[in-house]
């Protein structure tokens, strides 16, 4: 499997190869970048790694690359500041976008190529990149709540004190302030998370918005997110080359069979293999999570019929 990463050369590009080439399943990993140097001394990092890792193809270049590429993962964007919104990206980040996904069809990506989106705001992009590349939309998947969902898991871990792979949490719904906590199916070691010794709702509220604000935090301290982003891109683009039918909260177009959501992009429970979105789940929840997430929903629609109209799309 050959994955090609637009944006190569940044943090969240560079830091997805890296995991990528760590895990060892891809076989090919190509960086592409306006900034050829920067993608190029990113490849040959990584390539001077490659003895200790696995027999892979590391490269760099440009859209020469899309034809053959089975996946397609696109992080080129413009970095959200500390106190921005990732909803207030949308004028910044929209242009760009669109001039990235007219050169990914013009390159012409094979009929079976998964677009995996994680520039923001990835919900509203999402939904762009599944309008206008002319692909089925189930092969169009947005990284949505899967870094958000790994945070969460990570931060109940560390305050509980217990191995963070015990833990078990979802996020669901926007990649952004309108996100819906899952507590309803919180699990450490498969027992219920609220009646685990020390649980309570106020830390519940403390770490979701901890959870909430990680991005932002993550921003001030060292400037952007990188590995963890990276893992989570990694964990999309796995289940993909593994066809592993994994359940991720990824982001896609909504057809009404999940919740009654349609015509908007965003995470409900998503079994992710080889063809990009394999089903989506509408699993039992609690009242108000239901109702959290349809507004979630709303709202990413509202901005969405801005945006809509902006590109002319």
């Amino acid at each position: 499997m050959k994955v090609s990463i637009i944006g190569g050369g940044g943090l969240v590009g560079s830091c997805a190869g890296f995991a990528i080439q760590c895990g060892g399943i891809v076989r090919e990993i190509a960086l592409l970048d306006v900034n050829a140097d920067l993608a190029g001394g990113q490849a040959l990092d990584m390539l001077h790694g490659g003895p200790s890792i696995a027999d892979q193809v590391i490269s760099s270049g440009g859209y020469e690359h899309i034809p053959d590429s089975d996946v397609i993962c696109i992080t080129a964007g413009l970095r959200r500041q500390p106190d921005e919104s990732r909803l207030d990206l949308i004028n910044r980040n929209t242009d760009l976008f669109m001039s990235i996904l007219n050169d990914v069809k013009a390159a012409g990506p094979k009929s079976s190529a998964v677009v995996l989106v994680v520039s923001n705001p990835v919900d509203i992009l999402t939904y762009l990149a599944a309008q206008r590349l002319g692909l089925p939309s189930n092969q169009v998947i947005g990284l949505g709540t899967q870094l958000d969902t790994i945070r969460f898991q990570s931060l109940i871990a560390q305050d509980l004190g217990i191995q963070p792979t015990q833990t078990s949490a979802i996020i669901l719904g926007e990649h952004g302030e309108s996100m819906v906590p899952i507590w309803s199916s919180a699990t450490v070691n498969g027992l219920p998370l609220d009646k685990f010794p020390g649980w309570n709702a106020n830390k519940a509220t403390e770490l979701f918005t901890r959870t909430k604000g990680s991005g932002a935090e993550v921003i001030k301290k060292k400037g952007g997110a990188g590995f963890a982003v990276g893992i989570a891109i990694r964990d999309v683009i796995h289940a993909v080359a593994l066809n592993s039918n994994q359940i991720l909260p990824v982001s896609s177009v909504q057809d009404g069979k999940c919740y009654g959501i349609r015509d908007v992009a965003l995470s409900v429970p998503t079994v992710v293999g080889t063809g990009g979105v394999i089903a989506r789940h509408e699993i039992a929840l609690w009242p108000k999570e239901e109702q959290g997430l349809k507004r979630s929903g709303s709202v990413l629609r509202q901005t969405l019929e801005t945006v809509m109209k902006r590109v002319g799309a």
